[in-house]
């Protein structure tokens, strides 16, 4: 069965939350240990996780949740063509120029000056194009992909694809999908039994958010979102020599901006606040990421307890029963508490091969919308829900 086409999973004209896969070549471990020669790759996943946190500080696509594994990534991503709308033309042309600089960066070694971007604000027709591209999901897994590959390519001395491909895509359409997956992902390295729980599971959000809770802090990967004075960046060209400019551009890319951030800050908040209209776009105005709205009705702390209470419910194990507090949290989702491990644990029994994540009533509902008889694992997925 082909997978289905990108425009009948996500709009970038509308908001839309999706779970994205994205797997290595032949799935190989290029970013863990190679099975094959025993050569460690595992640092490629701050390579990974460092260009997620990059991308969210210009892209109107807020990250949910995430977990980069040895041999793929799970990112939930969700769009935000509000937040788009609602940055100045000067905004989004710095952003793409950070983004896709062209070939002038590798020309001059240069960053985007004023100048480049008052010419950029002068098309306006291409300025519409790239603001529909800046909360454009596929545009987003592109930015994150290639650089990766080339890096990783050059590093190993080789050509060809890192990457499997096309990223699979599943569309969530309510909070009790959204909840389940989330936990799935950030339960990702403890199903692979690379941890023994999301406290001590590096490069997912489920350890970024409980390590931001200590205070632990990280130098923010986000994009200098100031253009550099037409003036300036001439004099730079014509006085620097270009083995200083590049050791330059390298020493800013490891903290273009120069700030230290809380581990989290990147990502989207946890937590949605009933007091905030719905249709409020909440622009996050520091620079590190798209909004400052949050995805569930759910405290952190709330989340933080049944993510480690299910990290415990392996499968091999007799299940306990599900705290009182919790199992209270999950019913007012429509969500059986019984089949809560089963849910999470054996994710790719019910959406392994679906292209919509959701209860069985929103999945029926999101079909008809979408001019289709059923979604794939509507009738199995059902049991797990009240």
């Amino acid at each position: 069965m082909p997978r289905p086409q990108r425009a009948d999973q996500f709009d970038s004209a509308e908001v839309c939350v999706v779970h994205v896969i994205q797997r290595c070549v032949r799935r190989a471990f290029l970013a863990g240990i190679d099975r094959e020669t025993g050569v460690d790759y595992s640092f490629r996943k701050e390579w990974i996780r460092r260009r997620m946190e990059s991308l969210a500080s210009v892209f109107a696509i807020d990250v949910l949740s995430y977990a980069v594994m040895s041999n793929h990534i799970h990112q939930i991503l969700r769009n935000r063509p509000d937040v788009c709308a609602a940055w100045s033309d000067e905004e989004i042309a710095i952003r793409w120029l950070r983004v896709f600089p062209g070939r002038r960066l590798e020309e001059h070694l240069a960053e985007p000056t004023e100048n480049d971007v008052k010419m950029l604000c002068g098309d306006k027709k291409r300025l519409g194009e790239i603001r529909r591209r800046l909360s454009d999901i596929s545009w987003f897994m592109r930015a994150l992909a290639e650089p990766i590959a080339r890096m990783a390519n050059k590093q190993d001395d080789c050509t060809g694809r890192f990457w499997e491909g096309r990223f699979k895509c599943q569309r969530i359409v309510d909070e009790a999908g959204l909840l389940a997956c989330s936990m799935y992902v950030d339960l990702n390295p403890v199903r692979a039994a690379m941890a023994d729980s999301p406290d001590h599971s590096p490069n997912t959000s489920g350890y970024d958010r409980i390590e931001a809770e200590k205070g632990k802090q990280i130098p923010a990967a986000a994009f200098d979102l100031r253009p550099i004075p037409t003036e300036e960046a001439g004099h730079q060209i014509r006085e620097t020599p270009v083995d200083q400019l590049r050791k330059k551009r390298i020493a800013k890319k490891a903290n273009p901006t120069g700030k230290r951030i809380r581990r989290d800050q990147w990502l989207a908040p946890l937590p949605l606040h009933s007091s905030i209209l719905a249709d409020e776009p909440q622009v996050h105005s520091a620079g590190f990421r798209s909004s400052d709205r949050g995805f569930l009705s759910v405290e952190w702390s709330d989340y933080k307890r049944l993510l480690r209470w299910t990290a415990k419910q392996t499968v091999g194990g007799i299940p306990s029963k599900v705290p009182r507090k919790l199992s209270a949290i999950l019913q007012s989702l429509g969500i059986d508490a019984s089949m809560w491990r089963d849910l999470v644990w054996n994710w790719q029994k019910y959406f392994g091969k679906t292209s919509c994540v959701g209860a069985p009533d929103s999945l029926k509902q999101h079909a008809e919308q979408s001019g289709l008889r059923h979604h794939r694992g509507q009738a199995s997925a059902r049991a797990c829900f009240a």
